[in-house]
């Protein structure tokens, strides 16, 4: 079973994802964004997400095989997120991986939608060391983990977003500024040109690892109106605040590892494509000789092949599949990579 090729299938946002990984080597891989769909409303809809991942399932899937040279025939196990995420959304991947699961014959295993964002940098720099501290930042989740063996053993929460996680921050401060969503990469192009010192935004909870972007994302809001009888200097408050952001993320993240003696710091998720974190990360962890490892851009959205990373490792770790009942929980926390709920109703029928 070690040398199964493992699908993996992410639908908990706006992407559809497919991807197929063996002894921990991506073989293909494919996304299909709703983003566009969801751009007019400055946020996601949930329902039009679920839509869209009905149309965009199977062919993910089928393109995923095609380039990866392979037939439906050849899978040896399927992953799917379970949670967490957008409910109507999951259940179109979580039905569309139990039918591919049940017609082939293999084993099914439910996976945590951040346990991928930390499995998708082995696809590019192999095994996670033991220990190693992740940095998850998206938009909807910021946490700072402890992690060891991640398809075994449970995973340290140091800290965790007490409100708008960063990415969130960037989406509603775009808005604000009047750039486009998605805010976080309309945010950094803004950027290129301002100065990160222009405004001097607040660092929040600079003496804990959990984070609060909150009042930052307010203390923006506000520098913007006071600018209401003027032109708005963008660039400057994107570079100001990318700035911000960063320096937080990376101060904590830096600090945790010298705290807890681990020489390896992984960034991951979707603001780890920020140029700003991502040079600051290089730079303090060069400085207090941490080992840096952020994931190709390609790895850092969702997508299907960090989910097939986490079921490769749990088909290598010789790890329990999910129950043929397996549900999905939206809103369920990271302790374990696999996640296998069962929903109430189910259980009790069963």
């Amino acid at each position: 079973m070690g040398s199964a090729v493992v699908l993996g299938i992410e639908s908990s946002c706006d992407e559809t994802g497919a991807g197929l990984v063996r002894d921990g080597r991506l073989l293909g891989h494919a996304v299909a964004s709703s983003m566009d769909e969801h751009a007019r409303f400055g946020g996601v809809v949930p329902e039009i997400a679920s839509r869209a991942h009905l149309h965009a399932l199977r062919p993910v899937v089928r393109q995923a095989l095609e380039q990866a040279g392979l037939r439906l025939a050849d899978i040896g196990a399927v992953a799917v997120t379970t949670g967490p995420g957008l409910s109507g959304a999951l259940q179109v991947g979580l039905a569309g991986a139990k039918g591919i699961a049940y017609a082939l014959g293999v084993p099914l295993y439910g996976v945590h939608h951040l346990a991928g964002h930390v499995a998708a940098d082995t696809l590019e720099h192999g095994p996670l060391p033991d220990p190693c501290m992740v940095l998850i930042v998206s938009g909807g989740h910021t946490s700072l983990l402890l992690v060891r063996d991640l398809a075994r053993a449970p995973i340290t929460h140091l800290g965790d977003t007490l409100d708008d996680a960063a990415g969130e921050c960037f989406d509603k401060v775009a808005r604000v500024f009047g750039l486009p969503y998605p805010g976080g990469p309309a945010i950094d192009r803004a950027a290129r040109t301002g100065d990160p010192r222009a405004v001097s935004f607040p660092r929040p909870l600079p003496g804990s690892y959990d984070f609060s972007f909150s009042g930052l994302k307010t203390a923006a809001a506000r520098w913007a109106e006071g600018h209401a009888e003027r032109e708005l200097p963008v660039a400057d408050g994107a570079a100001s605040l990318q700035e911000a952001v960063a320096d937080v993320l990376t101060r904590k993240a830096v600090a945790a590892c010298v705290e807890h003696g681990v020489g390896t710091l992984v960034v991951v998720g979707g603001v780890a494509a920020n140029s700003r974190v991502r040079s600051l990360a290089e730079e303090r962890c060069r400085a207090a000789g941490i080992e840096l490892r952020v994931p190709p851009l390609r790895l850092c959205t969702d997508n299907g092949a960090m989910i097939a990373a986490v079921g490769d490792l749990l088909v290598r770790a010789g790890a329990a599949p999910a129950p043929l009942d397996v549900s999905i929980d939206p809103s369920a926390p990271l302790e374990y990579a696999a996640l296998h709920p069962v929903a109430m109703g189910e259980a009790v029928a069963a």
